[in-house]
């Protein structure tokens, strides 16, 4: 098992919600139901709220994060609205957004599993802990709104 670094766990956080923004931010225009687009708005602040702080965690320890290639993001999108476009129930969206969920939750614990305890950076570490718990959390609320 290879050790991840602080820095590889600080741009695990930052991508996760760099990709989960991009795909509420596709998603949102699709959403009709009431619940769901409370929903998604949730989430993105969330999101937004714990990717603003992986940005000052970086910024402090002179950590340069990478955003998601243009390409993944065109990738997404295109995607999501081939999915959208054939059903944008409540149901369906929150199919996708439990399954969008999951792979987060997924690499989080991966890369948390792979940090390596005795260089491990307290304040990434809560962090990515942070997102894993929100994750969780929104896993639960879509998997409500699925039935």
């Amino acid at each position: 098992m290879e050790i991840k670094k602080s820095e590889e766990v600080l741009a695990e956080v930052h991508r996760n919600c760099q990709l989960a923004l991009q795909s509420i931010s596709d998603i949102l225009p699709e959403a009709e139901d009431a619940d769901v687009r409370e929903e998604l708005l949730k989430q993105h602040e969330e999101y937004e709220k714990i990717g603003g702080k992986a940005a000052i965690i970086a910024k402090n320890k002179n950590i340069d994060l990478k955003n998601p290639s243009p390409i993944k993001k065109a990738m997404m999108w295109s995607s999501i609205k081939m999915n959208t476009m054939k059903d944008n129930s409540r149901a369906h969206i929150a199919e996708m957004m439990t399954q969008g969920t999951v792979m987060g939750i997924t690499a989080l614990k991966t890369t948390l599993s792979e940090m390596s305890e005795d260089y491990a950076d307290k304040d990434i570490k809560e962090l990515a802990e942070e997102l894993l718990h929100s994750e969780e959390q929104f896993e639960k609320s879509w998997k409500t709104l699925i039935a």
